[in-house]
Parts: C-alpha cells; sequence; structure tokens
C-alpha cells in the first residue's frame, strides 16, 4: 500500500493519504445482498440527500435549488415533524448527526450549515475545501466525500482536515462516492448513480464488500414518483434515472439499516445478507 504524507510547516495539520495499491492476492470482495424487514411509507418529492437516523426520528436532508430542505421525520408513517428550508440558491446535499448539532452539506458553496438537533434552527456553517456530497460521522471525526473517490476525516470541532483516503475496489479507485453512513467499524457508501452500495474500511479506503440494492424498488412503486419536483432542474441524468438510490441511515439498536432513494416513495428497513 502507497503511503503519502505531507508535512507543514509547526503547527500545521499533518494529512495522511492512503491511494490504492495491488490487493492482496487471493482476497475476493464478498457479495451481499438485503432482507425487507419493513417498508414504510416516504416523501415521493423529497429529492434524498442525507439521511441518518437517532431515536427513532429519522433525519432528512433533500437537495436541488430552491427544494433544498431538512427534515425530522417519523419512519414509521413518513409524516414530516418538522421541515427547515435550505436558502433557495443552494443545493443541499448529505447529513450526519454529531452531539446536539445536525451538520448539513451544501454542493458547491464550501460551506455546510449547523442546526440544533431539537428544533433545527441554523445555528451557524463550516467550512470544508471540496465539493460536499456526503457526510458521516465515527464518533470522533467527521467523514466526508465529495463524488471523487476520496474520503476526508474531519476534526469535528476546527473542521480541519485529518486525512483522506482514496476508496479502492482492487487496485480501481472506486469513483462518484455519494451518500455516507457509518456502522459497526466501517463505512456505507452510495455510489452514483448506482444500485449499490460499497462497505468500506475507514483504515484503509479499501472496498470490504460490496451490498447489490437492485430491485428494491419496483417498477409499480415508480409509478408514485413526482417527477414534477424534476420540472425546470438543471438535470446531469435522463429523468428515470436521476430518481436513483441514495439515503442510508443506521439503526444500533437493530442491526439494520434505512435505506431510501431520491423521490423515492417508500423508505426499506434492510437486514444484510449473504
Amino acid at each position: 500500500m502507497k503511503i503519502m504524507k505531507i508535512f507543514g510547516c509547526p503547527g500545521v495539520t499533518v494529512l495522511l493519504l492512503i491511494a490504492c495499491s495491488n490487493p492482496p492476492t487471493g482476497n475476493k470482495v464478498p457479495e451481499y445482498s438485503y432482507r425487507v424487514v419493513k417498508t414504510y411509507p416516504h416523501d415521493p418529492s423529497a429529492f434524498t440527500e442525507g439521511l441518518a437516523y437517532r431515536d427513532g426520528i429519522l433525519y432528512e436532508g433533500t437537495g436541488l435549488p430552491g427544494r433544498s430542505t431538512l427534515r425530522k421525520v417519523d419512519p414509521v408513517t413518513g409524516r414530516v415533524l418538522l421541515l427547515k428550508k435550505v436558502p433557495d440558491k443552494y443545493f443541499a446535499e448529505g447529513i450526519t448527526l454529531f452531539a446536539n448539532r445536525v451538520l448539513q452539506l451544501t454542493e458547491d458553496a464550501r460551506f455546510g450549515y449547523i442546526h440544533d438537533i431539537e428544533d433545527l434552527i441554523r445555528t451557524g456553517k463550516f467550512p470544508y475545501h471540496t465539493k460536499g456530497w456526503g457526510i458521516t460521522t465515527d464518533g470522533k471525526k467527521l467523514i466526508l466525500s465529495d463524488g471523487s473517490a476520496n474520503l476526508y476525516f474531519l476534526d469535528p470541532e476546527t473542521y480541519e482536515e485529518i486525512r483522506r483516503v482514496e476508496v479502492c475496489n482492487g487496485d480501481r479507485p472506486v469513483t462518484k462516492l455519494n451518500e455516507l453512513e457509518y456502522a459497526e467499524g466501517e463505512i456505507y457508501a452510495n455510489v452514483w448513480p448506482i444500485s449499490r452500495i460499497a462497505i468500506i474500511s475507514p483504515a484503509t479506503g479499501r472496498v470490504t464488500g460490496w451490498l447489490d440494492m437492485k430491485g428494491l424498488l419496483t417498477a409499480q412503486d415508480r409509478k408514485m414518483i413526482d417527477w414534477s419536483v424534476l420540472k425546470g432542474q438543471n438535470l446531469s441524468l435522463p429523468l428515470e434515472e436521476e430518481a436513483c438510490l441514495n439515503g442510508i441511515a443506521y439503526d444500533p439498536e437493530s442491526g439494520h439499516l434505512f435505506v431510501t432513494g431520491k423521490l423515492w416513495p417508500k423508505l426499506f428497513e434492510i437486514e444484510i445478507v449473504k
């Protein structure tokens, strides 16, 4: 494994970049599927960019200029309990919970918003030096994706970059890393815009498994999508492909994941199976 160290002047943070190298021979990356435990309703007009779960409440960030929001949601009924709009000019992205804060990224503005976890009141901003796509936490550091193959580890108080890793499947970088969730010592990452979730070692950036989510949303389900949300938006994909898998939240009590997608009419509680 190739390790690059970048040293600065005294007092400057030392960054560590772990990059792809040839994988150990004979190590095949495991493939996993899923079992749907329960299915819940989900707002089909919510362009989901971030998902988190704590104490029976689902926290959801939605995107698109003019439509970006931060929400508290009852996961069982799909009812929005509290909603705060993001200023119209920003495209909001991933979210995570850290202590009593909800952190929400913006795609291109190079800053994210800090909200109080109880009332979602905006209390400040935090900086980063990349695009903002997905964010999670291991409880000690923030972990951010920017659509590349890199994951960036940030100090949760100063928001300075501590280190970064390049995510690799074998010796190939995995790009377009999007929404993130940390669970049981590993990072789960949506890979935009496909129906597969990469399971990643935070120490090395190596993909330790793939979770294949094909077939989760049926053709009948897709008929419930509110396509009017995308009217007038500057789309980078064909219309049908914009409504892709995105959004992972972990429930430590059950060990299950909540997953959904952009404009999906359903939220799924799943169990990972081989």
